[in-house]
């Protein structure tokens, strides 16, 4: 048996000014950007360039429940974590493109991280595994 996932979903306020941030400041490729008019909705995915693995579903929120998650879906913890073949380059370019850092970069058994927040403060991990790591191995 094989099974992967395919997508996580971060909720959003708006679609178009998380396209945004995603593609010019993460510099990732928008998947797919399809109107389903049946739900009044877009399904909007994106990816990080040449990446292979699980995609992001930008999920606009339709509901105050939903809208009262933007930007802490995780009570505060760290959601996601974008792995990179050169940690430095990405961090530097982040800094550069305005995001803000909340951890500094730390060497740490599996690698090198440093935390950042996204456009609605959702914490995520910017690493850098060393090559033996399992998920290392995975990510190739």
């Amino acid at each position: 048996m094989k099974q992967s996932i395919v997508h996580v979903a971060i909720v959003v306020k708006d679609y178009d000014e998380a396209i945004e941030f995603y593609t010019r400041k993460l510099n990732f490729d928008v998947i797919e950007d399809t109107y389903q008019p049946e739900h009044n909705k877009r399904w909007v995915v994106v990816a990080p360039p040449n990446s292979t693995g699980t995609t992001i579903l930008l999920a606009r929120a339709s509901k105050p429940e939903q809208e009262s998650r933007i930007g802490n879906q995780t009570g505060g913890r760290v959601f996601l974590f974008l792995n990179s073949d050169n940690f430095w380059r990405d961090y530097n370019n982040m800094i550069s493109k305005g995001i803000e850092f909340v951890r500094k970069p730390e060497k740490a058994a599996y690698g090198t991280v440093a935390v950042f927040k996204d456009l609605y403060g959702n914490l995520w991990d910017l690493l850098e595994l060393n090559p033996g790591h399992p998920i290392a191995k995975r990510v190739k």
